[in-house]
C-alpha cells in the first residue's frame, strides 16, 4: 500500500481516479490585513465619526503562509494554465500577490484594474480599484487580445437590503476569463456557484474531491 498520488490522501491501491486539472482558475484569497508587510489583526472598518462600532469580516481570514501553502500547483494542468489572482492594493504594493503566485507555480504576466463605482474605505486617495494579477504556467496564450486592462464590471449587491456585499467580486471576472482562457474552469474561495465551474470555499457547495485536494 503507497500513498495515493491522487486528491486521496489516505493509503490505498492506486486505484483512485486520476485527479481533474484545470487550465483556468480564479482566487479570491482571505487576505489578513498587512501593515507593511507584516500580519496584524484589526477590524475592516473601525469606530469613529458616523460608526459607532468596529466591523469586522465576515469570513475567516488566513496567514501568507497559509494562503502559499496550498496545493494550487497540483490541480492546474502542467501542460499550461492560467491564474486571474484578486490581491488587495496594500499587498500588490509589497509584491505578495507575486509570492503568492509563484509559490502557486505562476509567473505574473499582466494585470487587470477593477474600476469600481463607489469609494472603498480609507482615507486620501480614497479607493476606486481593485486589482486582479494574470499569471500564466507554462506558455498557454491568451485567446483575446481586444481587452483592455481597466474593466468595469458591476457591483455585487446583497438581496433583500440591496446593500454592497463586502468583498464580494464581480462575476465579470469569470466572464472574461472564459473569453480569454480555455476550461476546465475553477474557483478557488468562491461565494457563489457558477455552471460551468468547479468550486472550493468555505461559502458555496463544494465541487466532489476537492474536499480532498484542499484543507478546508
Amino acid at each position: 500500500m503507497t500513498r495515493c498520488t491522487s486528491y486521496c490522501l489516505e493509503l490505498c491501491d492506486g486505484s483512485c481516479p486520476a485527479p481533474k486539472l484545470y487550465r483556468t482558475i480564479c482566487a479570491d484569497p482571505p487576505w489578513r490585513l498587512v501593515g507593511n508587510a507584516k500580519e496584524r489583526s484589526r477590524p475592516w472598518a473601525s469606530k469613529g465619526g458616523r460608526r459607532g462600532r468596529d466591523t469586522f469580516f465576515p469570513y475567516a481570514t488566513q496567514s501568507l503562509e497559509w494562503i502559499e501553502g496550498l496545493p494550487v500547483k497540483s490541480l492546474a494542468d502542467s501542460r499550461g494554465a492560467h491564474l486571474y489572482l484578486w490581491v488587495p492594493a496594500s499587498f500588490n504594493r509589497e509584491g505578495l500577490g507575486v509570492r503568492v503566485a509563484r509559490a502557486w507555480g505562476f509567473e505574473v504576466v499582466s494585470e487587470l484594474i477593477w474600476a469600481k463605482p463607489g469609494f472603498g474605505l480609507g482615507k486620501f486617495p480614497r479607493p476606486q480599484h481593485e486589482i486582479v494579477l494574470v499569471c500564466r504556467l507554462g506558455s498557454l496564450p491568451f485567446a483575446v487580445r481586444d481587452v483592455g486592462s481597466v474593466q468595469r464590471w458591476s457591483q455585487t449587491y446583497a438581496r433583500g437590503n440591496g446593500g454592497r456585499v463586502h468583498s464580494a467580486k464581480p462575476e465579470g471576472l469569470q466572464d472574461l476569463a472564459e473569453r480569454a482562457s480555455p476550461g476546465p474552469y475553477l474557483e478557488l474561495f468562491a461565494r457563489r456557484g457558477r455552471l460551468g465551474w468547479d468550486a472550493w470555499g468555505d461559502e458555496v457547495l463544494v465541487t466532489p474531491g476537492l474536499e480532498q485536494a484542499l484543507p478546508q
